[in-house]
């Protein structure tokens, strides 16, 4: 058995009906799945008991792709990459499906990476930290950058929690299985960053002068981002 490296945010998955209730959060038949950071391959079986159409797994351990490649040698479903998500193109992909068990460290940059590529993908499940999951949820007064893009993006949601105990070595926190369904609009995902890192890059500042915009009697700019509902942060993107 390989030992999980501190350095990748490893944590192993053990427990089979956990992998089964991902699996079973999206549409896998026939489809086309992408499988970030499958470790010794458990949620993988899962995965591939579903019948996708062709499914790519990416890892970035070299210890972990040999061991890979011995199991998976005679299925030409499977397709093992090594690399690093963040700096894999998607862009040949339609209606793709991801799913994964985030390492915590890089989570929510990876979500975001993954936020790029909005047209290429069709759904993606996560296991990730609690907090993390909670940090994405646009139904959470207490707006943020990520909530917005969320919202902006696709539908969100969380399902269930997951104890430390189902993996090795145990996290020292609760993980959350999530899922983004992207819209179907075309959404322009520069336009939405570039806004979000605008907005909320001083939530201490009333809105107008985040904006770079002249002193205003209209009460929605007067707040302060950490006032605003979602509709009316979603009313100050459409407005600019």
């Amino acid at each position: 058995m390989i030992k999980a490296k501190k350095s990748l945010s490893q944590n192993f998955l053990k427990d089979k009906n956990i992998s089964k209730k991902i699996t079973n959060l999206t549409q896998l038949k026939n489809m086309i799945v992408l499988e970030i950071g499958p470790g010794y391959g458990f949620m993988t079986d899962n995965i591939l008991e579903n019948e996708p159409k062709k499914l790519y797994i990416i890892e970035k351990d070299k210890s972990l792709i040999t061991l890979l490649q011995k199991k998976y040698s005679d299925n030409k479903k499977v397709t093992i990459i090594e690399g690093d998500i963040l700096k894999f193109n998607l862009n040949k992909f339609e209606n793709l499906i991801i799913i994964s068990n985030l390492p915590y460290n890089i989570s929510t940059k990876i979500i975001l990476y993954l936020f790029t590529y909005n047209k290429n993908i069709l759904e993606m499940v996560f296991m990730i930290q609690k907090e993390v999951a909670e940090k994405f949820d646009y139904n959470i007064k207490k707006m943020n950058k990520y909530k917005f893009l969320t919202k902006i993006m696709a539908f969100y949601f969380r399902y269930f929690e997951v104890s430390p105990k189902v993996f090795v070595p145990q996290p020292k926190v609760k993980s959350t299985v999530v899922k983004f369904k992207f819209k179907k609009e075309n959404i322009d995902i520069k336009k939405a960053l570039f806004f979000s890192d605008l907005i909320f890059k001083n939530v201490r500042k009333k809105i107008y002068k985040n904006l770079n915009l002249e002193k205003t009697d209209n009460y929605i700019l007067n707040k302060r981002v950490n006032q605003l509902t979602i509709e009316e942060l979603l009313w100050i993107y459409n407005f600019i």
